[in-house]
């Protein structure tokens, strides 16, 4: 038995009920039932074993089947294997065994089950409110099915938790939730000594849009539509990783023009928020040289999106089965590339070679990386602690499988490796860029997708230029969703982020916010 894969070993333990085993493209899917009894020593297994959080998401089924149920999604690298732990709850008193204290990065998900389905994580540190507020009345809960989406909810007397912080000399400072210029809401609470950060604690979820309630009954090929709004900077990434999803239910290929193309999609994606991120990490320090040229060159980026597809923000391509329509101008925007990348490297040679930006973000706002690690970090952010993941390797999907390219890491977890992450992961986005329109062959756009079985999940992810995103889809009768749920990067690294103030001094608080470049709507679906 040592012999075998260890997803083989899994699968065949005595507590556990194989449900099903699927393979998408080069990734095999494993879905487990497992008593609710011995759902912590499973994931204290998987734990063992090197596999990382995916996400994790409830489901209200109790008029079906009179039940709820927990799923929660690993990753085993190695392996290239996902498993899907399925755990049955009871339907009037519904909890399980908290997995935070085993798996910290579960902390945030397991709050937000409690806040929007009344499922308690029995055992979890901290029960506080987190994607509704003190305002909110008690047993109401917006994900479960029988509550209307249209409901009109009468607000109570409530105050915002914050955990204490105390000692002689220390004072409150209160920043937001409404900020200056056009920047969604966030209130962020800093204990200060002076104008040193002892603490800081964030409250967000003040817009939460219903993204993932607007979805459940719609037809899959609506509800591709919502997918692609959830964010306005990540739409490709975020289109892409439902279709996968979509995809993985319905059992098809997706033909290979189509990865080339999803692949082009989400690696200019990648480039015009990297470069535009270069240049608003500037603006947390005044450099006005690096502000002006990020944007410029964001934007030349960007005017080659609509060349290319028609659409700035890339929206209107992706669909479950493939691209909607084909790219344009492909030898041009080719060649073009190659001038915005020496032009790149113009741009932060410069701003290298200013030691006043370098002494201002070195040793800045350090996320260490066992934290990263712990908390489940992701993209550039982790990769700057010098954690090594990244879902177009670890887990391949579209044509990234086909392409050479490196995983950059940093090691300081400071500001400035921030910066350097993404001057690093932008050269290797154009190489993976040039490669792509090289080998782009001609063939069909898209396969027509038979109907979804009911009542199944999958899982569809991409490595957005924030780091991971991640669709969870169960399928409910004639073509529409039962439920669906979206973990995107950013709710991964809006936890991670306080964490990496204290030490610091408050006005250090925009930089270091702008090195992370996180999204309140992505949290916030």
């Amino acid at each position: 038995m040592c012999n075998q894969p260890f997803w083989k070993v899994f699968s065949e333990h005595p507590d556990c009920d194989l449900i099903k085993i699927t393979t998408n493209g080069a990734v095999r899917n494993i879905k487990l039932g497992v008593p609710v009894s011995k759902f912590s020593e499973a994931v204290d297994m998987l734990k063992k074993q090197g596999a990382f959080l995916v996400t994790m998401t409830a489901t209200d089924k109790r008029q079906q089947f009179g039940i709820f149920t927990v799923y929660t999604v690993f990753a085993l690298p190695g392996e290239n294997t996902i498993i899907e732990l399925k755990v049955v709850l009871d339907a009037e008193q519904p909890s399980y065994p908290s997995i935070t204290p085993l798996i910290p990065a579960a902390h945030w998900l397991e709050r937000e089950m409690k806040d929007m389905f009344g499922i308690i994580p029995v055992g979890h540190p901290d029960l506080r409110r987190l994607a509704v507020h003190g305002d909110w009345p008690e047993d109401i809960y917006p994900l479960r099915k029988d509550f209307a989406a249209n409901t009109v909810v009468p607000r109570v007397t409530g105050k915002l938790e914050f955990c204490s912080v105390e000692g002689e000399g220390l004072f409150q400072v209160p920043v937001g939730p409404i900020h200056a210029g056009i920047i969604e809401p966030g209130h962020f609470r800093f204990f200060t000594f002076g104008e040193d950060v002892i603490d800081l604690q964030a409250q967000l979820f003040y817009t939460h849009r219903g993204i993932e309630k607007a979805a459940e009954g719609k037809h899959y090929a609506d509800a591709a539509l919502v997918a692609e709004r959830i964010c306005g900077v990540c739409s490709a990434s975020h289109s892409v990783a439902y279709a996968q999803a979509i995809e993985t239910l319905a059992g098809v290929a997706v033909p290979k023009r189509a990865l080339y193309i999803r692949t082009i999609l989400l690696e200019m994606e990648r480039l015009y928020n990297h470069i535009g991120d270069i240049g608003n990490m500037c603006a947390g320090i005044g450099f006005s040289f690096g502000i002006s040229r990020g944007a410029m060159l964001k934007e030349r980026l960007m005017r080659m999106n609509m060349r290319l597809t028609g659409h700035r923000y890339l929206r209107g391509m992706v669909i479950p089965g493939g691209i909607q329509k084909d790219v344009a101008n492909t030898s041009e925007i080719s060649s073009e590339l190659k001038e915005v990348e020496q032009e790149l490297k113009k741009i932060t040679s410069i701003m290298l070679a200013s030691q006043s930006l370098v002494d201002r973000m070195r040793t800045t706002g350090i996320l260490p990386k066992e934290v990263a690690l712990a908390l489940g970090a992701v993209g550039p952010a982790a990769r700057a602690s010098g954690v090594k993941r990244d879902l177009r390797t670890e887990l391949p999907y579209g044509a990234y499988a086909d392409f050479a390219f490196k995983i950059p890491t940093q090691i300081e977890g400071d500001v400035l490796s921030r910066l350097n992450q993404r001057i690093e992961e932008s050269e290797q986005t154009f190489a993976i860029l040039q490669q792509a329109f090289l080998h782009l062959s001609e063939g069909a756009l898209a396969v027509e997708l038979p109907n979804l079985p009911p009542y199944r999940t999958a899982v569809g992810y991409t490595e957005s230029a924030r780091g991971a995103n991640v669709h969870w889809v169960m399928s409910g009768p004639d073509n529409r969703i039962f439920r669906y749920m979206v973990r995107s990067a950013s709710h991964c690294n809006w936890p991670v982020l306080p964490l990496c103030v204290p030490g610091n001094i408050v006005p250090d608080f925009p930089l270091i916010n702008k090195s992370f470049e996180l999204c309140y709507a992505c949290l916030d679906r």
